[in-house]
């Protein structure tokens, strides 16, 4: 009985073999991404490439995989890289440590990768990333905000032009529409109502995001997170990835 004994069991050999065949390209290796990429590797994934340019922190215990004493302060493509070869040895892993921007995008994706797994949660790389592969027909399947709900139940998968009630995804429709995109990108979002109670407390607190303070991207206010949400998003994420890989989702 081999690592993927019991998925060959419930999705058949064929499926398995199809997996393993596969390339993904998961960017934002962050509280969403890192669980992506998890599940990813352990149903056996055969190459991935990982791509985020920030390195882990204290703030980020609360909600990353990844987030351990031993790996603070380590980029954090590096850090899955390197759990992802404990998990699956057999996995071809590249770790990039680079900023998603427009002039960035035909590196990052070159190899024809079979599917691109976007966890980013910054408007203009993820404006670029899903631009990008809308017009090269790159199958993309992408997570929108995750930040600020507390409803696992509330978590839903279709179209971006035919979501509701995302503020994320109400940003990116009117960004993309701009660019001549109107139907096409595969999200998983929630539909969950901020409170006003939380609302007030975020504009009490305004505090910065100190993952943006870098050379590239704006300084953005940092936003609450649940572990069980982040989580459960990243899982839906690799959930319809899987099921799109082995032939049991059509994207578009």
């Amino acid at each position: 009985m081999g690592r993927l004994f019991c998925i060959e069991l419930l999705l058949g050999k064929e499926k398995v073999e199809r997996l393993k065949k596969s390339f993904v390209v998961v960017i934002g290796i962050g509280a969403v991404g890192s669980y992506a990429t998890e599940a990813l590797a352990r149903s056996g994934v055969g190459r991935l490439r990982l791509i985020d340019f920030d390195v882990i922190k204290e703030t980020n215990f609360n909600r990353h995989i990844l987030a351990i004493e031993s790996n603070l302060g380590k980029l954090k493509a590096k850090a899955a890289q390197e759990r992802i070869l404990q998990i699956n040895p057999h996995c071809k892993v590249e770790a990039l440590a680079e900023f998603a921007a427009e002039e960035t995008m035909e590196q990052l994706l070159s190899g024809n990768p079979d599917l691109v797994v976007d966890a980013v949660d910054s408007v203009n790389p993820k404006t670029y990333i899903l631009a990008f592969c809308h017009q090269k027909k790159i199958p993309i399947i992408s997570s929108m905000g995750a930040a600020l709900r507390t409803d696992i139940f509330s978590i839903k998968a279709g179209d971006l032009f035919k979501t509701h009630g995302c503020p994320l995804a109400k940003q990116m429709r009117s960004r993309l529409r701009r660019r001549g995109i109107k139907k096409g990108i595969f999200c998983i979002y929630s539909d969950d109502p901020v409170s006003l109670e939380i609302r007030e407390n975020l504009k009490a607190r305004k505090l910065l995001n100190e993952e943006e303070n870098y050379d590239r991207g704006r300084k953005r206010q940092k936003l609450g997170s649940l572990p069980t949400v982040t989580a459960a998003f990243g899982l839906a994420l690799a959930h319809h990835a899987i099921r799109y890989l082995t032939g049991d989702l059509k994207l578009s």
